[in-house]
């Protein structure tokens, strides 16, 4: 079986190629909606964080306070370098286990804009795909999407950096969705899948 990471930047069309590749039959874990599900169920994981910032960080019910984690590390670079060192091994094992579970499958997908970037996924996939779009393309997508204020948006777009030299595949992912299909196709053509 083979891994493959798709990434790429917000409102680049990530999500769709993915929900294609499931159309395909190949499995994806959508890493966000997987660490998500790993703050509301595993309680070891938010006692980790609270230890290592010597605070609660959950709710009056006992659950993950989101909003608390976000203040914590929104604007410190080091809080954040902390969150991730417990977090991303977390998502790691998660993806790991969750992969064991589709082993028959021909190939299995990790969706992330970040995996690609931190060391501690480096040796996790087999294939790079990374998704593309022009930057207005991905600035009306994930205003449209989120109904989020463009400025916010904006910032995210530029706080994020994406090196196609570390991707096997770019997906090109600026027109309709039977040409995404189309290239995505292609793409695993080239990886012989």
């Amino acid at each position: 079986m083979k891994t493959i990471l798709v990434t790429g930047g917000i409102g680049s069309g990530k999500s769709a190629v993915c929900s294609y590749l499931e159309e395909k039959g190949i499995p994806v874990y959508y890493s966000d909606d997987r660490t998500k599900s790993l703050y509301d169920n595993d309680p070891s994981l938010v006692g980790q964080l609270e230890t290592m910032f010597g605070r609660g960080l959950r709710d009056a019910d006992g659950n993950i306070d989101r909003k608390a984690l976000a203040d914590l590390v929104f604007g410190s670079p080091e809080n954040l370098a902390k969150l991730e060192s417990v977090v991303h091994p977390a998502v790691l094992r998660d993806f790991e286990s969750w992969k064991e579970s589709h082993r028959d499958s021909r190939a299995v997908v990790m969706e992330s804009a970040i995996a690609l970037e931190r060391p501690v996924f480096e040796r996790a996939f087999d294939y790079v795909v990374m998704v593309e779009a022009p930057w207005q393309t991905r600035l009306e997508r994930a205003c449209n999407r989120d109904g989020s204020d463009r400025e916010a948006v904006m910032k995210r777009m530029a706080a994020q950096k994406f090196r196609q030299e570390k991707a096997d595949v770019v997906v090109n992912n600026d027109l309709d969705l039977s040409v995404m299909k189309e290239r995505v196709d292609l793409a695993l053509k080239l990886l012989s899948l």
